[in-house]
């Protein structure tokens, strides 16, 4: 078999280098979503203390905090088509919400 020239053995070694490099950016790239995730966490529970207590699921939390809706109360600001329109809420916690709405006496936004 003829030897490799310099020339292809350089452009080899060139291409080996770079996917190296870009496996290394990845790496990076993947410690860094797993930061941001747990930062995103750590936010929602800061705000969604309200939700927690009345056994909503993390989507719809975290739909209703993305909305601006921190407390029962809030819902009386929206209605509740455009909170079926959230990306998050189910029909179990559209039920759950609708219920503790009644028990307190509130009523949503026509």
């Amino acid at each position: 078999m003829a030897k490799q020239s310099a020339a292809k053995t350089k452009m080899l070694a060139s291409q080996a280098k770079k996917a190296a490099a870009e496996r290394r950016a990845e790496k990076e790239k993947s410690k860094t979503a797993t930061a941001s995730v747990a930062d995103n966490q750590e936010k929602y529970s800061e705000l969604d203390g309200d939700w927690v207590a009345i056994g909503l699921a993390a989507p719809a939390r975290r739909a209703l905090v993305d909305d601006g809706l921190f407390t029962l109360s809030d819902l009386r600001k929206t209605s509740l088509a455009a909170l079926k329109e959230l990306h998050g809420m189910g029909p179990n916690a559209i039920r759950v919400l609708v219920a503790e709405m009644k028990k307190a006496d509130l009523s949503f936004r026509k």
